[in-house]
């Protein structure tokens, strides 16, 4: 059965911040980004780094629908491990090196002008 986590106000965590939470023995990192809420577990699946203390960004990108010409993408979407730079979609939690992996991602929900995370 899911629990709902209490995180704390929606104004605690501006556009473009974040909050690393902990719930039992794991933390989940949510970020606000451009004023929407997405909460993703704080290790890396290639050596357990913590990846909610790397970088917000987006990435370049040359394929077919950018006749392979490297293309920014994803802009403020991209979270990159601090220490490998692996990049994970926010969004999805997919990493994209490795399309076929992803780390956790977690509901969160705004109701009253608190965020709740379920896990």
């Amino acid at each position: 059965m899911k629990q709902k986590v209490v995180v704390g106000p929606v104004g605690e965590i501006p556009p473009g911040e974040r909050k690393v939470i902990e719930v039992g023995r794991r933390q989940i990192g949510v970020f606000n980004v451009g004023g929407e809420f997405f909460a993703v577990a704080n290790s890396c699946f290639h050596q357990r780094g913590p990846l909610c203390r790397g970088l917000l960004s987006g990435t370049l990108a040359a394929d077919a629908d950018s006749g392979f010409l490297p293309e920014w993408r994803l802009d403020g979407e991209v979270l990159i491990c601090p220490w490998h730079s692996l990049e994970f979609h926010i969004r999805t939690g997919r990493c994209l090196a490795f399309p076929g992996r992803r780390v956790p991602t977690y509901e969160i929900e705004a109701v009253d002008g608190m965020l709740t995370v379920s896990v």
